[in-house]
């Protein structure tokens, strides 16, 4: 059975986490391929709204199996309180969340470098979420990390120690003073890892090889998005993993020929977090306007999010990068009320007109060329028919298709698992 793969196709915060708990009943086994707790996917239903940063969005579907793969990096601290906060719905951790051996692990120390590193940048920062990624990256790509099947080695304690003792060496590399309580932070740490330990571990590549001779549909979950892929985003403005459809390859060990669909899922209008360019970044009432609709801040970090008219540009290149062949668009009610809406369709670029994405999307670099359309003014979240959606908005989408030639299978018209429109 071939493996269909869902991702987001802007700067993430595309609304991962609610696609993936709509369709998470078709399938059978849920994986997450890369990132670690720096992504946050948000679900809601019964009136309840649950942020996830580890653990993949298929958690609270009965029948479902969720897989955190080897791509990903853990913080067990942040996992063990995500399982926690999943207590009062008795979910059957131990049979419903299998962890790959081969995911390493973020230190305390890890996260301590992240602030390091940051606060040593000054203005020149990237907008790190702080919770010790690029170090875990750094020390597996250096092949200096600890991963999830050391815990069961008996010299995971001295393996700990040495990679930790490096770390507070390099600490004073930054010239920067950072308060911490390492005593403290490792307590907490281990007493996290004994949570990890009540956990499945598998050898996940074998395990889903089996899963796919066996006939399980897989749904491979990715976080933030693919502008902020490592190789193909905005460098260095990046996350610190593959975040594109080749991600799910390396970070669950599945090979590219079992790729069938490809799932992108992007917002009617753009927005980003932290540091970076965006050519199509308002800094006017419109932007105020999307931002305050929208509940633009971050799940992860509460930083408010950047807000900014629809990049067809960007989003042409991650659709042709990711080979998406459904596409998924979010937060569409949010443009309700606005009398024209601007789609960015090509990039003046060092003086030249272009209609593909550059090597550099800085300010000073690219000025975004618009089209405009006529928008709506009608409430969309009451809406479950797509017949029922304004002429407007079915002209958006229809130009949305023929620019990107994808269709658009589904429009989330609110938060809510409910407010989901099937096309």
């Amino acid at each position: 059975m071939a493996v269909d793969l869902l991702l987001g196709l802007q700067w993430g915060d595309e609304g991962k986490g609610k696609i993936v708990d709509v369709l998470t009943q078709q399938y059978d086994i849920i994986a997450r391929f890369q990132g670690g707790p720096n992504a946050g996917h948000t679900l809601e239903f019964n009136g309840i709204k649950h942020v996830l940063h580890t653990i993949p969005s298929g958690i609270f579907h009965p029948k479902a199996i969720n897989i955190i793969g080897n791509g990903v990096v853990i913080d067990p601290i942040i996992l063990k309180k995500e399982m926690e906060a999943l207590a009062p719905f008795q979910i059957n951790l131990k049979e419903r969340l299998l962890v790959s051996r081969k995911a390493h692990l973020i230190l305390p120390t890890h996260r301590l470098l992240d602030a390091a590193s940051e606060t040593a940048k000054g203005k020149a920062k990237i907008g790190s979420t702080l919770k010790g990624i690029g170090p875990t990256y750094m020390d597996k790509t250096g092949r200096n990390g600890i991963r999830v099947g050391d815990i069961e080695m008996p010299d995971f304690e001295q393996k700990y120690r040495a990679l930790s003792d490096k770390h507070q060496a390099m600490i004073g590399f930054y010239g920067v003073e950072i308060q911490y309580n390492l005593s403290e932070l490792e307590r907490e740490f281990f007493q996290a890892i004994e949570s990890l330990k009540q956990l499945t571990f598998i050898d996940s590549e074998e395990y889903l090889y089996q899963a796919q001779k066996s006939g399980k549909k897989i749904l491979a979950e990715g976080a933030q998005g693919s502008l902020l892929d490592i190789d193909f985003g905005t460098y260095p403005f990046v996350t610190s993993s593959n975040t594109t459809a080749a991600g799910a390859c390396t970070g669950l060990g599945i090979a590219p020929n079992q790729i069938k669909e490809v799932f992108g899922i992007f917002k009617a209008y753009t927005t980003r977090v932290g540091s970076g360019p965006f050519p199509t970044e308002l800094f006017d009432e419109d932007g105020e306007t999307m931002g305050r609709v929208g509940r633009e801040f971050g799940a992860t970090t509460g930083r408010k999010r950047r807000c900014g008219w629809l990049d067809l540009v960007a989003l042409k290149y991650a659709v042709r990068v990711n080979g998406v062949t459904q596409l998924m668009m979010i937060k569409a009610d949010v443009l309700s009320g606005f009398d024209r809406l601007k789609i960015c369709i090509a990039y003046r670029y060092k003086g030249k007109e272009i209609n593909y994405f550059p090597y550099s999307i800085e300010a000073e670099n690219v000025t975004p060329i618009y089209t405009e359309m006529k928008g709506w003014a009608q409430d969309l979240t009451q809406i479950s028919d797509a017949e029922n959606l304004p002429e407007e908005l079915k002209q958006y989408i229809a130009f949305l298709e023929k620019e990107l030639e994808v269709p658009i299978r589904i429009v989330s018209v609110g938060p809510d698992r409910k407010q989901t429109i099937l096309r």
